[in-house]
């Protein structure tokens, strides 16, 4: 019997995740409304802030450490 077909997250993703949570949470005023303006432009292009993340160097600030 099957009960979802919900995904469950890796670990890779869930580091990911962390990672994009520690930069939401330490991001001071500017960075905030940066990344409020580029959460805003990706979803009226229909993507996730998160996948923009993940595949994107250019927002993550050298503070946070992308491995």
């Amino acid at each position: 019997m099957k009960i979802s077909n919900q995904k469950l997250m890796n670990a890779e993703e869930r580091k990911n995740l962390q990672q994009l949570d520690e930069l939401v949470l330490n991001a001071s005023t500017e960075e905030l409304e940066k990344i409020q303006e580029i959460d805003y432009q990706t979803q009226l292009d229909g993507e996730s802030f998160y996948h923009i993340y993940v595949n994107s160097d250019s927002i993550i600030p050298p503070r946070i450490k992308k491995s």
